[in-house]
């Protein structure tokens, strides 16, 4: 099943996503094509400020392991996580 966890970054918190990044990209790249899509959130500045990652996965638990394993939620990041069941339909 598809899951959509969607992270809203603390405010003024840039920094520390800059730092953690290649940790992050690197935890991304081993979930190998479990990983259905992965990117940054860009508020109107078009500065990251959150990010977006779908998961091939069995059911919630797994994508939540993953939310709680991110080096970005484990670095205090986050602000906000939500985790949802998706279905893709086009295209």
């Amino acid at each position: 099943m598809l899951y959509v966890i969607r992270c809203i970054d603390k405010k003024d918190h840039l920094p520390v996503r800059q730092e953690n990044r290649p940790a992050h990209i690197e935890y991304l790249q081993s979930f190998g094509e479990k990983l259905f899509a992965a990117g940054a959130i860009l508020d109107d500045s078009e500065k990251m400020c959150g990010s977006i990652v779908i998961l091939d996965v069995a059911d919630k638990s797994e994508a939540e392991a993953f939310a709680v394993g991110d080096p970005y939620a484990k670095a205090g990041l986050f602000e906000a996580t939500t985790i949802d069941c998706w279905k893709k339909v086009l295209p």
